[in-house]
């Protein structure tokens, strides 16, 4: 197969979530596009929006890492986290030198180009819009709260996001690479924080509707305190409908053996719980159900197992 006709997928989204994906998908015989979030306020990605007035490094800084064939000090250069030095205590490495190359290039989209260029990565990278953008929340009981990382703080019920300012403009080459695709990878990750602001962009959100590839959301395994306390798989599902639009998804994937013992304890310390599969809600929504033993217990926190996702989507293509 040559690499113009390599079967197209877009993996959209953000935090921890993608990565694990990325990381599986890199080496298949794909052409694969990376569209990220670039809302994130926390830490030194917040420290660096203030200072300078570029989109979000972090969640770009991490696909990088994921998606990079660099020497492995290289990557772990890239992606050292300062502990003292004064005004560096913090900061991530792979951030100043995101920042810096923004500088640059005068571009933040152009920046990511020529890091990724350095670290040998594989795939396209694109944040979901070079401007400099705020998430806010609307809660159920009517109060509103600005920026990402202090929405989960909040601890209320979320009834909806929206980006401000009201005219942001999305990366074309985003809208393009949904257009071509053949699959689209709605990431897990934090519902509210990490996916949907990448959805919800102007055009972006026409674009995933009217897209001829199958649109396929990995659902979380856990819930999210401050953030989906309590949600079932179809309330996931159901908020990205209700912010992107009916048609927006074809399939889910969920995770369908039971969580074990010990990490249903730690996760319950953070009021955290296993997602409940609520099937006959889901067929509801008109979405077909893809199920499969899917999680990596090697780590403290439950991640999506790299390669038995990549498998799993791989044979989505196929069908295809």
């Amino acid at each position: 197969m040559t690499e113009e006709n390599l079967p197209k997928v877009v993996v959209i989204g953000g935090g921890t979530g993608m990565p694990v994906l990325l990381r599986g998908l890199k080496d298949l015989p794909i052409e694969l596009a990376a569209l990220v979030t670039v809302s994130d306020d926390g830490g030194s990605t917040g420290r660096l929006r203030n200072d300078m007035a570029i989109p979000a490094p972090g969640d770009i800084r991490n696909v990088i890492a994921a998606l990079s064939d660099a020497e492995p000090l290289l990557l772990e250069l890239f992606q050292h986290r300062f502990v003292n030095g004064g005004g560096l205590i913090g900061h991530s490495m792979g951030n100043l030198l995101l920042a810096a190359m923004t500088s640059i290039t005068g571009n933040f989209y152009t920046g990511i180009k020529e890091i990724s260029r350095v670290f040998n990565v594989k795939g396209e990278v694109y944040p979901i819009s070079n401007e400099n953008l705020t998430l806010h929340a609307e809660m159920e009981d009517g109060t509103t709260i600005i920026g990402e990382s202090s929405i989960p703080l909040a601890n209320k019920r979320i009834k909806r996001v929206f980006l401000g300012p009201d005219d942001i403009t999305p990366l074309p080459n985003a809208i393009h690479a949904i257009e071509k695709a053949d699959l689209i990878v709605v990431s897990p990750g934090s519902l509210y924080t990490s996916i949907l602001p990448n959805m919800i962009i102007p055009k972006i959100d026409k674009a995933i509707r009217s897209s001829k590839g199958k649109v396929v959301y990995v659902c979380n395994v856990m819930t999210q305190a401050g953030e989906t306390t309590g949600y079932t798989a179809s309330e996931h599902v159901q908020a990205i409908i209700d912010h992107v639009g009916e048609g927006c998804l074809d399939s889910i994937i969920v995770h369908n053996e039971p969580i074990i013992k010990k990490v249903r304890e730690l996760y319950a310390e953070e009021n955290a719980e296993p997602v409940v599969y609520d099937t006959d809600r889901l067929l509801e929504t008109g979405i077909s159900i893809i199920e499969g033993d899917i999680i990596n217990y090697d780590q403290t926190t439950i991640r999506h197992d790299t390669h038995k996702i990549a498998k799993l989507l791989l044979s989505i293509l196929h069908e295809r």
